[in-house]
């Protein structure tokens, strides 16, 4: 296999290496990936992906393997975040002319944004869940009282109330067309605003926990909990519960949809006929270079060999279904999507409005001034970030958006 990744030697810590080829990679990236770097237990390297920007502690398209110690700021706030993309038995010449009518079945099945003006229930959470919501909630809630016994503060947090939710930002749901003209279901959420208090809880806990032993930190986002201490049992006892969570929350908003196409969709048809669901923001036990390790992915899809995956564009863009490669220089690692190349800040200022409508021509979705932040000029460009990690992934399909809704 040829060797693609660019390799940077640290000053007092383990090497980078870049799959980042032919990608524009911003100064502050590099630097935030060296300050990982030079964290005294992580094991071999830091791989960086060619999505790779700069994040909260850690850059959002990193893997960080780690032996005894685990970096909460480095998973995020949007545990589990994650995709999934289901085949359907449609063709796009089964879907009407008009997508109007399909994309406002869709944002009526599943509730998305955030409104939180006193007084009015919040759009993008359930003002009473449905039965489906209950009962998929039950199959968590003796875990989460498990974590909320010990941590009382997160008990009021948006859980049962979020389950089967979209959620604002990058959040998405996408009907798109394959390469042959087949339908596929394709969305992108995580675990809401529970997984939102667990990770930001944890994140402060370990920065309390760092100023009482007096460590002194590259940054202090980098804040971690030693393996074996109480604090680091409770964070991978509530961060997997929280991955599991997102996971589920993907699950029952593709059943919400599929069943919306349903009633929006004259002709029957099958859906899941390919399906793939997975996380891109979480933490893992795994084994590579024949070690057990605690693999953190920040923005970044497990690509072990034969393992399939999705990598989407922006709302303008291809996306990808992928097999991963199994590149153990990678940690079995591929980008989670094309990345930013703006903050959000930056593209409401650069972007305007009838760049946006020209960039997503074509596409059934919103053209107002409130998803500028994710217009397509936001994002580096999918085919580069794709070539870039050739020995990564091998790309099944591709897919083609018409029908988007964001939060």
């Amino acid at each position: 296999m040829t060797t693609t990744y660019e390799f940077q030697p640290v000053e007092g810590g383990v090497p980078i290496k870049s799959w980042t080829r032919g990608v524009p990679v911003d100064d502050k990236a590099r630097d935030q990936l060296a300050r990982a770097a030079q964290m005294p237990f992580v094991f071999k390297h830091v791989a960086a992906m060619p999505d790779v920007h700069v994040g909260i502690g850690a850059t959002v398209g990193s893997v960080i393997p780690t032996k005894g110690a685990i970096i909460p700021a480095a998973v995020g706030v949007d545990i589990g975040c994650g995709m999934m993309a289901a085949r359907t038995s449609l063709m796009a010449s089964d879907l009407p002319d008009n997508l109007e009518g399909v994309r406002s079945a869709i944002e009526r099945a599943v509730p998305h944004g955030r409104d939180v003006k006193q007084g009015k229930r919040d759009p993008g959470s359930w003002g009473s869940p449905p039965p489906a919501i209950v009962e998929a909630w039950a199959t968590l809630a003796a875990r989460f009282q498990l974590i909320t016994d010990k941590y009382p503060k997160l008990a009021k947090t948006n859980n049962m109330v979020h389950l089967g939710t979209l959620g604002t930002g990058n959040h998405f749901i996408e009907l798109c067309l394959d390469e042959h003209g087949a339908v596929w279901v394709m969305l992108h959420s995580g675990s809401r605003g529970v997984g939102n208090a667990i990770g930001s809880f944890f994140i402060e806990l370990a920065k309390q926990d760092m100023r009482r032993w007096f460590v002194n930190l590259p940054d202090e986002d980098l804040a971690y909990f030693p393996e074996g201490t109480d604090h680091f049992d409770d964070y991978v006892e509530a961060v997997g519960w929280a991955q599991d969570y997102a996971a589920l929350n993907r699950r029952t908003m593709m059943t919400n949809v599929i069943a919306a196409l349903r009633g929006a969709i004259a002709k029957p048809f099958e859906a899941e006929l390919e399906a793939v669901n997975c996380h891109h923001n979480y933490v893992t036990r795994e084994n590579h270079f024949g070690e057990n390790v605690l693999v953190t992915r920040k923005g970044a899809v497990r690509a072990a060999k034969g393992v399939m995956g999705i990598i989407p564009g922006s709302m303008g863009a291809k996306s990808f279904i992928v097999r991963g490669l199994g590149n153990p220089e990678s940690f079995d690692s591929c980008s989670h999507g094309a990345g930013r190349v703006m903050s959000r800040t930056q593209a409401k200022k650069l972007v305007t409005l009838d760049e946006h409508i020209a960039d997503t021509a074509g596409v059934e979705c919103r053209k107002d001034e409130g998803v500028i932040d994710e217009t397509p000029k936001a994002y580096k460009p999918i085919e580069a970030v794709m070539a870039a990690q050739a020995d990564l992934v091998e790309i099944v399909h591709t897919l083609k958006q018409v029908v988007c809704v964001k939060g």
